[in-house]
């Protein structure tokens, strides 16, 4: 496949356009939610672990569809399933809203308004089971094969943007609106990425010729992940680094008793790392890291363990935020050949399946790896647990490099 030398190719597509916009706004809406329900429930709970339950009620459910969605996602209207996930998520933060509204006299105790807040996250995590699927297998559907590399780049700027301006503005919207008016405002940001999808124009459906049971085809796309190794090392990497590596879930501990900066410091901290990454993230659409992808990405992810362990060791604020700066600018790096890999190597009847696949590893390293941060930060601490992560990645590190000699010479290319 002969990579498009236009930094701004795919930019050039409308829907591609309207892929990426949608999929910013949706981006800081989820991130300023997350945030603030975090620090919400932090601050009426004072339990690290209570912050790893989000992660766990998210994930189980997430994990338990992602392959049924990815199945539905190849034999479905990708923006049909998309837009009525979007419009479950709207609902599920309305619930948010009432539950979190400041009542005089709240007919629900803190138990009870735990129980709904995890109620309305295992809700979230059954629209992602079909939403995540849906939307990473529509995109390259948006430009021509020769452009996918550059979409990757792009897509992934406006998702990092996304990172930064979503949990930076959480923060001071926490302090300066108060919880109620930020998830109006959630709210609203939802609708308008759900308008721009609706500008997307439905996309042919690859049906196999030869029918199959749907377990047989989920298993399709199972084997298509296993025994390409390149992505199946690639997801695995990105995985361990994140399950083990990842502190973004215990912020609220490190802003409200380490660090002791607020809420509007915990908005710094967690826009650092996306900052990191979309500035990592310009230099690519000039400078892909696919030429050399999987050297790149173990320099990366090893990178992105060293910058753990700095923030690990840290009592600094402004350390703590470079620290976090840098795993965004190395965890970027993987990203992109990540999704450069699932743009490139799945044919189009395979899409949803495999991008199913890659979910339920991402949903392993994002939302089991908050659990795992809870109960770390509950039985190590959370200085102790976030030390563990980053030497966990980097033995991880090691270990793959050891075992894949042969993926240093695997180009990215379609003939």
């Amino acid at each position: 496949m002969k990579q498009s030398k236009d930094p701004y190719a795919a930019l050039r597509y409308p829907e591609f356009r309207y892929f990426i916009s949608a999929q910013f706004l949706f981006t800081i809406a989820v991130l300023v939610q997350e945030v603030v329900i975090s620090f919400y429930l932090y601050e009426i709970t004072h339990d690290p672990l209570s912050l790893g339950l989000i992660g766990l009620f998210e994930a189980v459910p997430y994990i338990s569809l992602a392959l049924f969605g990815g199945y539905f996602a190849d034999r479905r209207d990708k923006k049909t399933i998309i837009q009525i996930c979007y419009g479950i998520i709207v609902l599920c933060s309305f619930l948010l809203l009432w539950v979190t509204y400041p009542l005089e006299n709240h007919p629900l105790d803190i138990q009870k308004i735990k129980f709904v807040i995890y109620l309305t996250v295992f809700i979230l995590g059954l629209a992602r089971g079909f939403y995540g699927p849906a939307w990473s297998s529509l995109k390259p559907f948006l430009v021509p094969a020769e452009h996918y590399p550059n979409s990757a780049s792009w897509s992934s700027q406006f998702w990092q943007s996304g990172m930064i301006l979503g949990p930076a503005s959480a923060g001071f919207l926490y302090s300066w609106l108060g919880l109620t008016n930020t998830l109006i405002l959630v709210i609203v940001l939802f609708c308008v990425a759900f308008i721009l999808v609706s500008l997307i124009s439905r996309k042919p459906i690859q049906v196999p010729e030869v029918h199959q049971s749907i377990f047989k085809s989920l298993k399709e796309g199972i084997d298509f992940v296993l025994k390409n190794r390149i992505l199946f090392y690639a997801i695995l990497l990105d995985m361990f680094s994140v399950l083990f590596g990842g502190v973004v879930a215990i912020l609220p501990v490190f802003a409200k008793d380490i660090l002791q900066v607020g809420a509007e410091g915990l908005g710094i901290l967690r826009a650092a790392p996306g900052i990191g990454a979309v500035l990592t993230m310009l230099g690519t659409a000039y400078f892909p890291p696919t030429r050399k992808a999987w050297r790149n990405m173990l320099i990366a992810v090893a990178g992105f363990g060293v910058a753990t362990l700095v923030f690990a060791l840290s009592t600094n604020f402004w350390l703590s935020v470079a620290a976090l700066f840098l795993t965004g600018a190395f965890d970027s790096i993987s990203v992109i050949v990540r999704q450069t890999i699932l743009q490139v190597l799945p044919p189009d009847e395979m899409r949803g399946r495999v991008s199913g696949v890659n979910g339920i590893f991402v949903s392993c390293s994002n939302e089991l790896g908050a659990f795992e941060s809870g109960v770390a930060a509950k039985l190590l601490g959370p200085v102790n647990s976030v030390l563990f992560g980053g030497v966990m990645t980097l033995v991880i590190v090691s270990i793959l490099y050891l075992r894949s000699g042969e993926l240093f010479e695997v180009k990215l290319e379609r003939n």
